[in-house]
């Protein structure tokens, strides 16, 4: 494929968080936080059940704007280690912001602590003061962790002690991955563009990368293995000490969702493989002219896919577009993007694959990152990524404690935005079999979002249950991987050796275990609030923007009241998964 015009593609300008790592206003924003914090630790530390209603407000919102300057600070450490990764003083300015980020933190560690250790019934009765009760949602939710608390000097040893511990290991997997070259047909690649030749309509060139990728990560494997290895142990201690009943019950109470709920989720997801994947990729096997497709066919464009790459404009205007079409503020919001120098567009050496949105904080807004190849698939990524960044800008108005939203939720978004800009395109496109290669494409990335997705969870889940006996070595994840491949691919593949290995690139596995069945959540959830969309509920777009203006102040029960849905029944799953259904029911009509 042509290249995307790299040279003429936005990157992002950071200075709106400081003007650079060497800056004043940098040293004076870490010399303001350390003496706020300490001052703040002197007034509170042993204070908090003593407090009235309206002091205990008063110290929340001076708890706030110390976190929100900490916050501003590793948003800018974070987002030039992810820009460039191979720089070894960008490496070593992350880690030092770290370091004393933490130093700084330390101090604060008392205040939540305290707070989880009010009885119920004095906690309700300060509630009752007008000024308090506006922090109920982020008291709520702080107090999900009550039962999980540890002693304060363990609380405060596991805080300082984690730039040595799980950061540094992620650190060291993000290096190795920016680090690490491909060899692929006489070039040498990063691992993204690597993974980006996976796509290529030519097969020879898949297969060439594919057995390239397996083949570098085969020869990094011990180090990955470690890295996996020693991440698991580490958390299945710390789960021990907080009392959690799996390893994947941290992050559910972090998303705020019920064990149960996701279970439905999962379960619904696994007993549908066959109805979705295993019947797909069926399809596209046919399509292909193949008995069985390798793991380098599952991305590969159908036959009649025109191969041209789409200029960064034209996927801006297609995806500001269809914004627009649903709702003008949407559009709006979503405009301001563009505007300013908020996203870094191009691929390059050291910066971090794949694509985010970072929200930083409140009082600046966020950023986005990309590696745009010009492809189909890269204009939904952006679809994705500008969904995240404009709720992100939305929920803001919140604050910085109570603008977060759980990560199921946090996906609404962003799958809701790849909706609107793939539902305008196929209403604009009149030719059949265009609109088979649309529709194909559509399934493709839900079977990615949904399928794939829940398969990860379940290597996970799997992988973690494993390491309780002892340190699993390479090849018995690589056997644990290929297992759920199977699973989840169905029948019409045949999976090669060198793909055991594609664990070792997912960075969620990494930073944030059990994260990725969120994009399954928020798949689903999507599909059944697009499906009241269109049946011409009143008010939508009203109430679609006031539940992104929510932020984290309202569970998922209360912000899919509106819309008449309810994620705990488990027939809710079952409405997001006949949306994908019908899909590929459409595709066999086709033929």
């Amino acid at each position: 494929m042509p290249d995307a015009g790299a040279e003429n593609l936005p990157t992002w300008d950071l200075r709106d968080l400081f003007p650079a790592p060497d800056s004043p206003e940098l040293e004076a924003a870490l010399a303001h936080a350390t003496r706020d914090s300490a001052a703040f630790e002197a007034a509170w530390a042993g204070k908090l059940a003593d407090a009235s209603g309206s002091a205990l407000a008063g110290a929340i919102a001076e708890y706030e704007a110390i976190e929100l300057v900490l916050g501003r600070v590793m948003s800018y450490a974070q987002l030039l280690f992810s820009g460039d990764s191979n720089d070894a003083a960008i490496g070593r300015f992350y880690q030092s912001m770290t370091e004393r980020v933490t130093a700084i933190s330390s101090r604060l560690i008392f205040f939540s602590l305290e707070l989880n250790r009010l009885d119920d019934a004095a906690l309700a009765a300060k509630l009752q003061d007008p000024a308090l009760a506006a922090w109920s949602p982020w008291l709520r939710d702080l107090r999900v962790f009550r039962a999980h608390q540890l002693d304060d000097q363990l609380e405060k040893l596991l805080h300082e002690k984690e730039v040595t511990g799980a950061s540094a290991w992620s650190r060291l997997f993000d290096e190795t991955i920016a680090s690490l070259r491909v060899p692929v047909l006489g070039e040498e690649l990063t691992v993204s563009a690597a993974l980006n030749k996976l796509s290529d309509p030519d097969r020879a060139t898949r297969e060439a990368a594919g057995r390239a990728v397996g083949d570098v990560f085969g020869r990094n494997a011990r180090l990955f293995a470690l890295i996996t290895n020693t991440l698991i142990k580490d958390k299945e201690i710390i789960d021990a000490w907080r009392h959690y009943d799996t390893p994947a019950s941290y992050r559910n109470r972090s998303n705020m969702v019920e064990d149960e709920v996701v279970t439905a989720l999962v379960q619904a997801v696994t007993a549908s493989f066959p109805r979705l994947s295993h019947r797909y990729y069926s399809l596209k096997a046919k399509w292909l002219g193949l008995d069985k497709l390798k793991h380098w066919d599952r991305n590969a464009p159908l036959p009649g896919t025109i191969d041209r790459t789409i200029p960064w404009p034209e996927a801006t205007r297609t995806v500001l577009d269809a914004y627009g079409a649903f709702s003008p503020e949407l559009a709006s919001v979503g405009q301001r993007f563009f505007d300013n120098p908020w996203i870094d567009v191009p691929p390059r050496p050291g910066k971090s694959g794949g694509a985010f949105a970072h929200p930083t904080v409140p009082n600046v807004h966020p950023y986005l990152l990309l590696n745009y190849h010009g492809r189909p698939r890269d204009v939904m990524t952006l679809a994705h990524e500008l969904g995240h960044g404009v709720h992100q800008i939305l929920a803001g108005k919140q604050g910085y404690l109570r603008a977060n939203t759980p990560l199921t939720l946090a996906e609404t978004a962003s799958v809701f935005g790849e909706m609107l800009t793939f539902r305008a395109l196929l209403a604009a496109e009149t030719d059949q079999a265009a609109r088979r290669i649309m529709l194909a494409g559509k399934v493709e990335d839900m079977l990615n979002t949904v399928v794939r997705q829940i398969a990860f969870y379940e290597f996970e889940r799997r992988l973690h249950d494993e390491r309780r006996s002892g340190e699993v070595m390479a090849d018995r994840i690589a056997e644990i991987w290929m297992q759920i491949q199977i699973e989840s691919l169905g029948p019409a593949f045949d999976l090669t050796p060198e793909f055991g290995v594609f664990w070792a690139y997912i960075p969620h596995f990494v930073h944030t275990p059990f994260y990725v069945y969120a994009y399954a959540f928020g798949d689903c959830l999507v599909n059944a609030l697009y499906a009241v969309f269109q049946s011409g509920a009143p008010d939508f777009q009203a109430k679609y923007l006031d539940m992104l203006r929510a932020g984290g102040t309202l569970r998922h029960k209360d912000l899919l009241a509106p819309f008449g849905l309810d994620a705990s029944d488990p027939a809710f799953w079952q409405k997001g998964l006949d949306v994908v259904a019908g899909f590929i029911d459409e595709l066999e009509a086709m033929g």
